[in-house]
């Protein structure tokens, strides 16, 4: 299992390891004690999938607000997605900005991102199948948004925003210009930066 930086600090692409044969393939998707040791002390406490049926579905950009804030290590089971966090986190040199992966049962790549980022998905295929681990329980009176086109950002999703399909929800999210700060940037935070050098 191979632990990759990003562009932003701290989101992480992790590589399991793949073993094929003429049967198929077997893959260790998860172990704690490698997580630990690579990214920090993090618990996971709940497992989410979500089922999207058509190319093109967006859902995000989300995140929960302190002190029910969730870190997410996200993969895609069945199908592809384009996999984005955005950092929110006030006073980091990256707010604002983003990291964009392909994230597909094929490649078998997950994508960590811990509290202080917003997460969304796009599907590239039809009937995707998305799971992620998170770090707390859901709370929707924690639960909030970013709006998920907004210029400021500037994703480039892979769906025109007339050919996008959102939840009415997500169509309504704040911009970052709205969006009250919900997590402070901790220069010294040692936490994902023991194992590469940082």
């Amino acid at each position: 299992m191979r632990f990759d930086g990003t562009t932003i600090e701290d989101v992480l692409l992790i590589t399991p390891k793949k073993f094929g044969d003429s049967r198929g393939f077997f893959i260790e998707a998860f172990r704690a004690d490698l997580f630990e040791s690579e990214v920090g002390p993090f618990v996971f406490v709940q497992d989410n999938r979500s089922y999207s049926a058509e190319v093109g579905t967006i859902r995000g950009l989300h995140f929960q607000a302190h002190p029910r804030a969730q870190g997410k290590l996200v993969s895609c089971s069945s199908g592809a997605i384009l996999d984005v966090a955005v950092d929110i986190r006030t006073g980091s040199q990256t707010y604002g900005k983003f990291v964009a992966v392909e994230l597909s049962a094929e490649n078998a790549l997950q994508l960590w991102l811990p509290p202080g980022f917003a997460h969304g998905f796009c599907t590239l295929t039809a009937n995707t199948v998305v799971s992620y681990k998170v770090t707390d329980y859901y709370s929707a009176e924690h639960d909030r948004g970013l709006l998920w086109n907004d210029p400021a950002v500037g994703i480039e999703w892979p769906v025109t925003a007339d050919k996008a399909i959102l939840s009415e929800k997500d169509q309504r999210q704040p911009t970052l210009a709205e969006l009250p700060s919900s997590f402070i940037y901790a220069a010294n935070n040692e936490i994902g930066k023991r194992s590469r050098g940082q």
